[in-house]
């Protein structure tokens, strides 16, 4: 295994940390009786089960590409599951209809990409259409957090928003690994790994505080009207 002990309890954090997330908007839905919040949460599973993929292959110490390859099969997966989820939050709100949001968005390009068992061409297609999805999918967020806040709270959505900033010193730290310290990927620099994946730490528990933040703000509303 390639990982330092610190840098898997990163990476463990990161995956227990996204399931959270998932639950805690699956509950806030059922006590809040709006179903298409807790088909949110749901929507958010694909995404925790590719992290073990993401896991496994780490495990193997990076020897089966295939594992990798799978995790951003399901990433893209998980992203359609999140827009669509999302898409039907905003028809709850009975505004305007979002189609003309749902058009064509710039795909983030990923650089020192590590090997594919199914080959480059291909893996750069599921990162780059995964990549659109997702980017589509946090406009449409803004949207709805606009429409309406009782939704999600502000961290929830800037949470789902900093996954960018993750994705951006992530290439920045393949760069650096790979062409100033000569290592053959990011996963053998154990420093700029771990500094990369803390990041998308952050942007979970982000998700996970503002989801419980809605879930304490609804219950004391609830208890104030029942003591009312």
């Amino acid at each position: 295994m390639l990982l330092s002990f610190p840098n898997w309890i990163i990476h463990l954090s990161s995956a227990i940390e996204w399931g959270v997330a998932a639950a805690l908007l699956f509950r806030y839905g059922k006590i809040t009786g709006r179903r298409e919040i807790s088909l949110f949460g749901l929507a958010m599973l694909p995404h925790w089960s590719g992290s073990f993929f993401v896991l496994s292959y780490h495990v193997s110490g990076d020897s089966i590409p295939l594992l990798l390859d799978l995790s951003e099969l399901i990433n893209l997966i998980g992203s359609t599951a999140l827009l669509l989820a999302t898409l039907n939050l905003l028809k709850s709100t009975n505004k305007a209809p979002v189609a003309a949001y749902t058009g064509a968005m710039a795909a983030i390009m990923i650089a020192g990409k590590p090997q594919s068992y199914l080959g480059a061409d291909i893996f750069d297609a599921i990162l780059q259409l995964s990549s659109v999805v997702y980017l589509t999918f946090l406009v449409l967020l803004l949207i709805l957090h606009r429409r309406d806040k009782t939704i999600f709270s502000g961290l929830t959505v800037a949470g789902f928003w900093f996954v960018l900033v993750f994705i951006s010193v992530t290439i920045f730290c393949m760069y650096l690994a790979t062409q100033v310290r000569g290592y053959p990927t990011l996963s053998h620099d154990d420093l700029l790994h771990g500094v990369a994946e803390s990041l998308l730490t952050v942007s979970n528990l982000m998700i996970v505080i503002g989801a419980q933040r809605k879930i304490r703000e609804y219950e004391r509303k609830q208890l104030a009207e029942a003591q009312g």
